[in-house]
């Protein structure tokens, strides 16, 4: 007979943890499932017969001191129990059927809004290509008037066991029922609508209320507005990403609305008052004399509504001199006696300045 320690691959002195882990990877070597083959199944055979004594401590002590007949009297069966676990796992609980409904999965959509509308929102009714419930068959996948029925094969389970034949026994391994995919039941009759998927491809109209305030980027949540589920399961979700159009002439900036204002240069000497057709109505701003380009004028509470919060942002109108090219003689005789009586200083360099306009004017240009 061979040595116990040789067949496992040990030295004499070897602890129980040592000899363990020895048993363990020559049974995952040698194991029939694994390896099939007379010789390797005699020396899955001589590998488990030599755990069975070296595991036992009074086997082995018996062993040791010469008494090779190995199972003696107290003969032990945790050889078996490893092996099981090896394979199989400990603690394995058979599963039940799988379900054939399923959530539906979440579609994202990207919208597109103009400035003025996201000042106090917007509905929109939008059209969605997606998966929505089959109208013949409910959802059941079956034609109306049938029901899927038991799998015959697996008996409603869901899955197939089968007994597999080693040299420990006859040891249960399961999988799923290749009938019935795992169901448990099979569908005889499919819908002839979805071919027997509960579901079909449609264009549906989502009403969507777009809230105030929203910018690029934003992502609105609509649940249980995406696509629906296999076998009648449980919409996804619709998710909404925001895209707000540029403006020929407002731009925003937080929820302040930005524009700009060309003024004469009559205006900005003498003063006077404008109309700001803003994008929610007009807006009446009070040019005070001596205007100055890069000026700011805000008028309060008329930018765009708070996303968060209550209340709106400021509408901010910057202001732009404009200098005329083309004089009339006389009016070029008017801004000589003009300047002559000014008597404007030269002209001459300053400290270069980034002015509150120039950095409104970097926004609007993007």
């Amino acid at each position: 007979m061979a040595d116990h320690y040789e067949v496992l691959g040990v030295s004499h002195d070897a602890t129980p943890d040592e000899i363990k882990k020895a048993y363990r990877r020559l049974a995952r070597e040698l194991h029939p499932d694994v390896n099939p083959g007379a010789e390797a199944s005699e020396r899955f055979k001589s590998v488990t017969h030599a755990y069975d004594v070296l595991s036992d401590p009074k086997q082995r002590q018996q062993y040791d001191l010469g008494d090779q007949g190995g199972f003696g009297g107290g003969q032990n069966f945790g050889g078996f129990g490893d092996i099981f676990e090896t394979f199989f796992g400990a603690g394995q609980q058979t599963r039940g059927p799988r379900s054939r409904r399923e959530r539906g999965q979440d579609a994202l959509l990207r919208v597109e809004v103009g400035l003025d509308e996201v000042i106090f929102g917007t509905h929109r009714d939008i059209e969605v290509d997606t998966a929505v419930t089959c109208e013949t068959c409910h959802g059941s996948c079956c034609q109306p008037g049938t029901s899927p029925v038991t799998c015959d094969i697996c008996h409603g389970t869901g899955s197939i066991q089968r007994s597999v034949r080693s040299l420990l026994g006859n040891v249960m391994t399961s999988s799923p029922c290749g009938t019935c995919r795992g169901y448990g039941t099979v569908i005889a009759t499919p819908c002839v609508t979805c071919q027997g998927q509960g579901r079909v491809r449609a264009r549906r109209t989502v009403p969507v209320d777009i809230p105030a305030g929203v910018d690029t980027g934003v992502r609105l949540q609509m649940p249980g507005s995406g696509e629906a589920g296999p076998a009648g399961g449980p919409n996804g979700d619709l998710y909404l990403e925001i895209k707000v159009k540029n403006h020929d002439v407002f731009s925003r900036n937080g929820d302040d609305l930005l524009c700009t204002l060309e003024v004469s240069m009559t205006d900005a000497i003498l003063g006077t008052h404008a109309t700001v057709a803003a994008l929610d109505g007009d807006v009446e701003v009070e040019l005070k004399a001596g205007l100055q380009s890069g000026e700011i004028l805000t008028v309060k509470d008329r930018g765009v509504s708070r996303l968060r919060g209550s209340g709106r942002g400021d509408l901010k109108v910057g202001i732009q001199v404009v200098t005329p090219t083309k004089l009339s003689s006389k009016e070029r005789d008017l801004m000589q006696q003009f300047a002559a009586s000014k008597k404007a200083p030269a002209p001459e360099l300053s400290h270069f300045q980034q002015g509150i306009f120039a950095r409104l004017r970097d926004r609007f240009l993007g």
